[in-house]
């Protein structure tokens, strides 16, 4: 047993070997026992708590240190044996691969969870976190190239030639791709200025819709009719835009009129009336009723009014009932509502004829 255990392979007996392999396999053991006993007790505890540092903390543990612990055992244990230069070299590189992909990842889980943490406390939190998509592309983006120049500066390579590279090419491209970085840029001030968010109604000169989705690139808005209208953002940035989902309240103003054939007194107490019928609805702040104007062929009321809502079908469901409740109150003061009217006034040629020759003789 003993001259088994002596044998030698690779510069290493078999009884190194097999400590080696005990003690990863002891490390292994260990770090699952603390993962499956203290770990989860602790996640059990930050639940409980108001704050979620502790969360964040934990569930990096679990997803970024146990696997780092389980590289550092095996590591660790390897290169305790007497081991060529050239597995040595391969045995850095790759422990230098790991430990960088799990910085990255740590690094980016944490930026990503500190953006989504500082939206979602905003107000519309939910709504807003359904727009950084694309500033979460760009940031893994950013962390994985800084990522990157740093594992291949820790290897040796000269990363001043490469970044200098990247310069001229990033100028090249910037001047090949200036409306797409255009439009990357107008993401950036939609995403930090908030003039309009998901969900909310625009008006973009002649076109209008609920906005469904904002991108690096585009916007995607869809239309009462149905169908999807898609805007460069630099396109809306450039655009004035009347974005109805913050409006507090709607501010109304209509017509009536009614007939010259009106008395004097009933013109006076109409006024009056308007005012008293929009009061009548919930919901609702009255400004002003006044006798407008002489029209073309009435006599016009304005009257102003503001509905304490921004929906749009209660308003027309206030304006409804208004509408009937003049109509019914006109009914009985016998106000005629008027209607567009033309009086025409016919002169008989031969009586006009006869009157001038008349007047004439005389």
């Amino acid at each position: 047993m003993n001259q088994f255990l002596d044998r030698v392979y690779y510069q290493n007996t078999v009884q190194e070997y097999l400590i080696a392999l005990g003690s990863i396999l002891i490390g292994i053991v260990l770090v699952k026992l603390f993962k499956r006993f203290l770990l989860k007790r602790l996640k059990a505890l930050t639940k409980k708590t108001t704050t979620n540092i502790d969360d964040f903390i934990v569930d990096s543990i679990e997803k970024f240190g146990i696997p780092a612990i389980y590289v550092f055992i095996v590591y660790g244990v390897i290169v305790s044996l007497t081991l060529t230069e050239k597995v040595e070299n391969i045995l850095s590189v790759a422990i230098t691969v790991v430990i960088t992909y799990l910085l990255i990842r740590f690094f980016s889980a944490s930026i990503i969870r500190m953006l989504r943490s500082y939206v979602g406390g905003q107000e519309n939190g939910e709504e807003k976190l359904k727009q950084i998509g694309g500033l979460i592309i760009i940031i893994h983006a950013i962390i994985w190239m800084v990522g990157l120049l740093f594992f291949f500066d820790n290897l040796g390579y000269d990363v001043t030639a490469v970044v200098a590279g990247l310069g001229i090419g990033g100028i090249a491209i910037a001047l090949a791709a200036q409306n797409i970085l255009g439009d990357l840029f107008n993401y950036f001030v939609i995403f930090f200025d908030r003039p309009f968010e998901v969900g909310d109604f625009l008006i973009i000169d002649d076109k209008l819709g609920s906005v469904e989705y904002i991108g690096v690139k585009t916007t995607r808005i869809r239309s009462l009719s149905g169908e999807q209208l898609i805007f460069s953002n630099s396109d809306l940035t450039k655009s004035r835009i009347r974005n109805y989902k913050r409006m507090e309240r709607r501010r109304v103003v209509f017509k009536i009129g009614v007939v010259y054939q009106t008395s004097c007194e009933k013109l006076k107490q109409i006024p009056d009336l308007l005012r008293s019928l929009v009061e009548e609805q919930a919901d609702v702040t009255f400004d002003r009723s006044h006798f407008q104007q002489y029209g073309d062929s009435s006599l016009d009321f304005e009257i102003v009014y503001y509905v304490n809502a921004a929906d749009y079908n209660k308003y027309m469901d206030i304006q409804q009932a208004i509408n009937f409740r003049i109509f019914e109150e006109f009914e009985k003061m016998d106000i005629t509502i008027a209607y567009p009217t033309r009086t025409l006034y016919l002169v008989n040629e031969r009586e006009k004829e006869e009157k001038e020759e008349s007047e004439l003789t005389n």
